[in-house]
């Protein structure tokens, strides 16, 4: 059966120097992809109402350092549970293979040869300074770029990052996250 993730990523208004909790982070922006419409959007914190229901019809959450960071964060804004929601996450696959963490960006270049646009200090200077657009590019950047990866990682079995001897093989298996026999995972936390 064809599964819908929906790969996520969010921008906050304050870092962990400001805030130990993630929940008093603050988003400024939700960028998503959604594989069941093959189209992406960006959310401002005002429209993240609209957010949920894309969230509750996903079969997967797919990000990178999603549970520990992003799932956190909205979960001051989120009616529900976050941690019903079926969940993927790159980075936590990638700490129970090496046992360490790797940046998304490491993981990026050496796959995809690319980099990322920025950094996250670098989206909350844009919220800062009121630049709403370039916050939203750059959110978005970032969850097509985790998307790109995903679908690396599905097609190959495997992606790369550097260490000190060169370009390293981490081996997945993610095809499971698009095609699984079996039912549609879908997530209905909200309470009634």
């Amino acid at each position: 059966m064809r599964k819908f993730p929906v790969v996520l990523d969010l921008e906050t208004k304050y870092t962990f120097r400001e805030y130990d909790d993630p929940k008093k982070l603050g988003i400024t922006v939700v960028s998503i992809y959604e594989y069941g419409k093959d189209r992406s959007e960006v959310f401002l914190e005002k429209e993240l109402n609209k957010l949920f229901p894309i969230l509750e019809a996903a079969s997967y959450l797919i990000g990178f350092n999603i549970r520990s960071f992003d799932l956190q964060v909205l979960q001051s804004y989120y009616p529900g549970r976050v941690d019903q929601f079926a969940t993927f996450d790159i980075l936590d696959d990638i700490k129970e293979k090496l046992g360490r963490r790797l940046a998304l960006n490491d993981i990026v270049s050496a796959t995809l040869g690319k980099k990322k646009t920025g950094h996250g200090l670098l989206a909350i200077d844009y919220y800062k300074e009121g630049k709403i657009d370039k916050l939203k590019q750059y959110c978005l950047d970032d969850t097509l770029l985790t998307k790109e990866i995903f679908e690396f990682g599905v097609k190959k079995g495997e992606i790369y990052y550097f260490d000190p001897a060169g370009k390293a093989t981490i081996k997945v298996d993610w095809k499971k996250y698009l095609e699984e026999n079996g039912e549609n995972n879908v997530s209905l936390t909200l309470p009634f």
